[in-house]
């Protein structure tokens, strides 16, 4: 089925769907401030209009893939933002990930200005959007959930709706807290690996299916052996994660020693000017101060 979309946000994530959309069919109308992220969309044949509210216009699904919070406030009711264009009605679909909270006042907001909201947070990265194989949970009505299956089939292979607004990004930090602590894991068996003599990128195979087996080991390990750091994902989004996730244990009374040691492994590489790299990246953590640029 051909849709209408509009795409607000066209950074690594929002890029990636895009690109997905415009393969399987879709009439894209695409916003970002960046005009060269655009020009990659319109390459393929999405089209460009000059604000958010013009590119909502057209649409009646408007996907934001954005950073955090504050950028999806200003993105949607700012100048010239979302709701000054949309439809009556129209059905925004938040890929973004951000805190909970700023998530249910976001979706209230909407409806106030009669528009509908689902957060729908991602799993899998750009590589998994590209092959439309995301897992993705939702949180909104059950009515809207169902619509918007039009658009997330081209996108998911596991679209879930969780419950109310808030806890699509709830599961979403539940997601990251596993996936920091994997990669963290990752690296440090890939870095034994390396100080051993062990080929590293024959690991992923030799225990494909035991219980050590995970998404991450076999797109990882080979990644973080050949100190590849093409960026799929920033280590300063999951930063931003971790803070939230940290924040909601705080405040359900919840233990989690290891997501606070996972969370300063980031936040050290990141103050070391790393927040931009892939989290292939975490290497560097594991090969010690004289080879990964932090002080000794």
């Amino acid at each position: 089925m051909t849709n209408k979309i509009a795409l607000i946000g066209a950074g690594v994530m929002g890029g990636a769907i895009g690109a997905r959309l415009l393969a399987t069919g879709n009439d894209l109308y695409v916003f970002d401030p960046d005009p060269a992220r655009v020009a990659a969309l319109t390459a393929d044949g999405a089209h460009a209009p000059s604000t958010a509210a013009a590119a909502a216009s057209n649409a009646d699904y408007i996907i934001l893939s954005l950073n955090v919070a504050a950028i999806v406030r200003a993105a949607v009711f700012g100048e010239n933002g979302v709701a000054s264009g949309a439809k009556p009605g129209a059905l925004i679909i938040d890929m973004s990930s951000i805190d909970p909270e700023s998530t249910k006042a976001l979706a209230t907001d909407a409806r106030e200005k009669g528009l509908r909201w689902l957060d729908c947070p991602l799993s899998g990265g750009a590589p998994k959007v590209r092959d439309g194989a995301l897992a993705v949970m939702a949180g909104g009505d059950r009515s809207d959930f169902e619509e918007s299956k039009y658009v997330m089939d081209h996108l998911c292979a596991n679209y879930t709706l969780m419950g109310e607004n808030g806890a699509g990004q709830t599961t979403k930090l539940i997601n990251q807290v596993l996936c920091a602590v994997n990669f963290v894991a990752v690296a440090e068996a890939t870095q034994l690996a390396l100080d051993a003599g062990v080929d590293a990128t024959k690991i992923p195979e030799a225990i494909k299916g035991g219980r050590a087996d995970s998404a991450i080991l076999q797109e990882y390990m080979a990644k973080m052996a050949a100190k590849d750091y093409t960026p799929t994902g920033r280590l300063d989004n999951m930063v931003k994660d971790l803070n939230a996730a940290q924040d909601l244990s705080r405040q359900t009374g919840t233990a989690m020693p290891l997501t606070a040691v996972c969370a300063e492994i980031h936040r050290l590489l990141t103050s070391a000017g790393l927040g931009g790299a892939d989290s292939a990246a975490l290497m560097k953590f594991f090969e010690g101060p004289s080879t990964n640029g932090m002080p000794d």
